[in-house]
């Protein structure tokens, strides 16, 4: 006789003991009093990681939060967090580990969904794999950190604010989606994320963020990231799971904030590939300039008239060989 599914809430129990180091005992008031931070600083904190509302009332938080707060107080009181940047950074850690948690646990739950106890073998498979998780987050964390400390410190301080800036994106992707299956259309977005993501390593960019159908790279090179935007777009000749794509590039200054760009030349380099034709690379005057003389054919196009832009002049970018 099959054994009776376990409570979801005794199983929730479980999995909060796990994960925030034992049963939520402390409400919002009482974490904040032994922090010693205010109550409504902590709030803000919380709404800006995105956490869930809490009645005054409710014991939703444990010793870890307790923690926790104290060291987010002690960066502010350290001068390491302004107000400013308190916000933009706890913002940006909220999204980003709500979207990779959501991820994790859909993951592990898919995995457990076929297990005679799909609940006890989610619970075992958290007790399991969290920790080794939360091990190979922390490193990967730290090897970023890593190059990004070597490419302030290594990059010239004249080209502190130049980057080249490259955006590709999936020829026909919204068509495309209204007709393939949920499997299919995810299949195609991660096989894209994945390669974009590899050739922007193995070229010396670096991936700023991907958009779905879309993918933005930064590279200080600027011969790298017209190596990078003619590979990708070439890339669905040899693999036939690899969509279309189409890039824009240009180069100039650029703000860098938190990990993200801004500026006129994100701007120009989103246009540019917005006019490109699938299969195709678009650079600005500024890629032109310092690309102009090297192993590369770059053919002057009509001028378009986009969105910030009315006469915005793209260069067609090819390889010599092709």
């Amino acid at each position: 006789m099959a054994a009776p599914p376990p409570d979801p809430g005794e199983l929730l129990e479980a999995v909060e003991a796990l994960l925030l180091g034992g049963p939520p005992e402390l409400t919002r008031a009482q974490v904040a009093e032994r922090a010693g931070v205010e109550l409504a600083t902590a709030t803000s904190l919380w709404h800006l990681l995105g956490f869930p509302e809490s009645a005054d009332d409710e014991p939703v938080f444990t010793e870890a939060d307790v923690t926790a707060l104290r060291q987010a107080a002690q960066l502010i009181d350290a001068g390491i967090l302004d107000e400013q940047s308190q916000n933009a950074l706890v913002r940006t850690w909220g999204r980003s580990f709500a979207r990779l948690a959501e991820w994790q646990v859909r993951l592990l739950a898919g995995i457990a969904v076929d297990a005679e106890d799909p609940g006890r073998r989610l619970e075992e498979l958290a007790l399991d794999v969290v920790p080794v998780v939360e091990e190979l987050q922390a490193y990967i964390w730290r090897r970023h950190q890593l190059a990004a400390t070597t490419r302030l410190l290594m990059r010239p301080a004249a080209d502190a604010e130049r980057l080249a800036v490259g955006f590709v994106d999936i020829v026909g992707y919204t068509s495309r989606s209204k007709t393939m299956e949920d499997g299919e259309l995810v299949d195609l977005v991660e096989h894209f994320e994945d390669v974009a993501t590899s050739a922007t390593t193995d070229h010396g960019g670096r991936i700023v963020k991907t958009i779905g159908d879309e993918v933005l790279f930064v590279a200080d090179d600027p011969a790298a990231a017209a190596e990078l935007a003619l590979d990708l777009v070439g890339r669905s000749e040899a693999d036939e799971a690899f969509p279309q794509v189409r890039a824009g590039v240009a180069y100039g200054a650029v703000v860098e904030r938190l990990g993200d760009v801004f500026g006129p030349t994100v701007n120009i380099a989103s246009r540019l590939t917005s006019v490109a034709r699938p299969g195709s690379v678009l650079v600005d005057q500024g890629m032109h300039e310092v690309l102009e003389g090297e192993a590369y054919q770059l053919h002057r196009t009509r001028r378009v008239s986009v969105k910030g832009y009315r006469h915005l002049e793209p260069w067609r970018l090819r390889a010599r060989d092709r």
